[in-house]
């Protein structure tokens, strides 16, 4: 049954993978081929093809972006919406306190008048899409340089935000980019903003298995929260917060199941994957893999420092926990990333793929004289070191300490106060953020690591100052910044017209670093960049024609997009993964809780994964506790919270993770090893009723 479609159509050859084949690709869905979705009816979806997108019970009215990062299903008549546990984690952490540790010991609001408000957060709801890639090209878009047409698209995308919002006032419009720009969508949003925290789970469950876990299988990580949004009581649509907004109620919300899965069950995620490159060339994949060693190397030195201020200091933990998990993510996936690029031989199997492109161009002629694979191997080559430099002086400088955080919001970004006579700048005080002995160790460490790794030419001036004044002592320095600038004591005035501003010390580290980046975006971002981006362009544009008779899908661009597949396990030298995790699974590594700190879990929780008997959580047909299961949906960064649905449109489990051979699918789907990885809403109910006795949201629920 599995994979007949593609092989109807065409021979397939080495990295025809961005064609129909079933379980596999991100499929924007105003759009969907027919020959997909007759796909997914082979493999056991049962709704009518407008209940993805076009009726008002689509379930694409009820899948949300949320906060810009993650995904979120709306479950309930009032609004609410579960998303996975490390989506929400940053708003636990905010809530947190070393009296109220809700990170720590989960949360549960018993009323509406308990759930909390969370600043800056968001939930996006897709109203429509439509490719305007025809209007543009009638406007002479392909005539103008890469600069103008961001000028082009900038401007036109204002446009349609006026026109948009003069019609209906909630709506924000977004143009993107599709297959390497040969196409561009507009789309359509309705945002949120007050979106308040209803339940977490301790991070022994929400997180259990932490980083020793991550990116791994068999899992047991209860990976879920529960937000509600409210809205306007007069409009139901959105407002700022106020103690007078009302729960919102939704076009349509997706019905929570019990019934579960079994081996073979066709699967489909809906959410906002945020970012692949499939399309990408051999030599953009060389880079790659060198820009991930660069990042895992600066982060893993970063991570010793904090785990270990962390682990000693609770008040620490507190301020860095959603930090280290963030950092720590990407951290294991450039080493998984790199892994799979090197055992899986991607770099020799996209040259073959570029091959057969040559070949073809060459008997048809297609993009001669456009496309040229000596030009794209010759530009990427004259940059590589430029662009791991790059990467080595983000991964030390961009966000990784609060000193150099503030040093360069006062050249970019702060807000300016004051009369004209008497500007100043000022840090508001956010102690409660940060720690400074982790800071200043941070900081001197990755200092003294960015010179061991660039060349000369990429040393900002300061260098030379710990050099002639402080002996190439990076603590004496970093003591010395602290110590002597006006931006790290809070509420102290910087008055930009003194003649004593840019003599203090942390005003000129950070003037000393913009220069730098100044540099590097010289060296990067000039004419070779446009180059390159224009023959990946057309390198996508060749694809898409050698294989016109064949659906493709779009790299990931954090839009709504649907994966289809089935539930399944996978096997690896000889043996078989197994599809699904029990209670039995965590009750023993609980018990190992003592040796691996990422398993220990509070004694209530081993209590309550050693029941004997689940009730209407437990799976019919095995009689166990599933915990968390596989399947074949093709996911990426964002797809977190991610709805998992069954064949009917129901909920059977949310998306967190992938298994560690998945982890080069943002540049190669491995059809046979990659795998998502999704908590059953089983396990999540459990908890929900067993631990929390959130009765109220279960009858809100009602899960059947």
């Amino acid at each position: 049954m599995k994979r007949k479609l593609f092989f109807l159509f065409f021979l397939p050859s080495l990295f025809s993978y961005l064609s129909v084949q079933a379980d596999e690709g991100m499929w924007t869905l105003y759009n969907l081929p027919q020959a997909v979705y007759q796909q997914m009816q082979t493999e056991g979806f049962h709704l009518p093809y407008q209940d993805l997108y076009e009726s008002k019970n689509a379930i694409k009215n009820a899948v949300v972006n949320f906060s810009g990062y993650c995904s979120g299903v709306v479950v309930s008549p009032d609004g609410l919406v579960f998303t996975n546990h490390h989506c929400g984690f940053e708003s636990i952490r905010s809530h947190s306190t070393v009296e109220h540790d809700y990170m720590l010991n989960g949360f549960i609001a018993h009323s509406y008048q308990e759930e909390l408000p969370n600043e800056h957060m968001f939930v996006s709801f897709m109203v429509e899409q439509k490719d305007i890639t025809p209007q543009l090209e009638k406007d002479g878009f392909n005539l103008l340089s890469l600069k103008q047409q961001e000028h082009y698209l900038d401007s036109l995308e204002n446009k349609m935000t006026k026109e948009v919002e003069a019609k209906d006032s909630t709506l924000r419009v977004e143009i993107k980019p599709y297959y390497e720009g040969n196409k561009y969508y507009l789309t359509t949003y309705r945002d949120f903003s007050d979106i308040r925290l209803v339940f977490a789970v301790p991070k022994s469950m929400g997180k259990f298995g932490g980083e020793t876990d991550n990116w791994m299988w068999p899992r047991q990580t209860c990976d879920f929260s529960v937000f509600r949004i409210y809205a306007n009581p007069k409009t139901n649509g959105p407002a700022k917060y106020s103690k007078d907004n009302v729960p919102y109620h939704p076009k349509n919300w997706i019905q929570v199941s019990l019934q579960g899965y079994k081996e073979g069950d066709f699967a489909m995620t809906m959410g906002y994957p945020g970012s692949t490159e499939r399309y990408l060339s051999s030599y953009g994949i060389r880079q790659m893999r060198e820009n991930n060693a660069a990042r895992a190397q600066v982060r893993g030195i970063k991570q010793e420092i904090m785990i270990r201020h962390m682990r000693a200091n609770e008040a620490v933990r507190i301020k860095y926990d959603s930090k280290f998990a963030t950092s720590s993510n990407y951290w294991k996936n450039s080493i998984g990333m790199n892994k799979c690029i090197d055992s899986i031989g991607i770099i020799s199997l996209k040259k073959q793929y570029e091959d057969r492109i040559r070949h073809w161009q060459d008997s048809t002629g297609y993009l001669k004289g456009k496309l040229d694979f000596d030009v794209m191997a010759r530009l990427y080559q004259q940059r590589l070191n430029d662009r791991v430099a790059l990467t080595y002086w983000s991964e030390t400088f961009n966000r990784t300490n609060e000193f150099t955080t503030r040093a360069m919001r006062l050249s970019n970004g702060i807000t300016v106060k004051g009369s004209k006579k008497k500007q100043y700048v000022d840090f508001k005080d956010n102690r409660d953020t940060w720690d400074e002995a982790l800071d200043k160790e941070v900081l001197a460490a990755l200092l003294k690591n960015y010179k061991e790794h660039v060349s000369k030419e990429y040393l900002p001036a300061f260098y030379r100052t710990i050099s002639s004044k402080f002996g190439n002592d990076y603590t004496k320095f970093v003591n010395y910044l602290y110590d002597k600038s006006a931006i790290m004591k809070p509420g102290k005035k910087l008055y930009i017209k003194k003649r004593s501003y840019k003599k203090d010390p942390g005003v000129q580290y950070g003037l000393d670093l913009l220069e730098t980046m100044a540099d590097f975006q010289e060296k990067l971002y000039g004419a070779a960049a446009d180059s390159i981006q224009e023959q990946e362009k057309y390198l996508c544009d060749a694809k898409l024609r050698m294989e016109e008779d064949l659906p493709h899908y779009s790299d990931a661009n954090f839009t709504l997009r649907l994966s289809y597949g089935q539930v399944g396990g996978f096997t690896l030298n000889g043996a078989n993964s197994g599809y699904y995790t029990t209670a039995e699974s965590i009750v023993k590594k609980m018990e190992q809780g003592g040796k691996v700190i990422d398993y220990l879990a509070e004694p209530i929780m081993k209590q309550l994964m050693s029941a004997q008997d689940f009730g209407p959580y437990q799976d019919k047909t095995t009689g166990k506790m599933q915990l968390c299961f596989l399947t074949n949906n093709d996911i990426t960064g964002g797809n977190s919270g991610s709805p998992i649905f069954d064949g009917n449109g129901r909920l059977i489990g949310l998306a967190f993770d992938g298994n560690w051979d998945s982890l080069s699918s943002d540049i190669y789907f491995d059809k046979k090893l990659a795998r998502c990885i999704g908590v059953d809403i089983r396990y999540v109910l459990y908890l929900m009723d067993k631990w929390g006795h959130a009765d109220r949201l279960l009858k809100e629920i009602n899960p059947q």
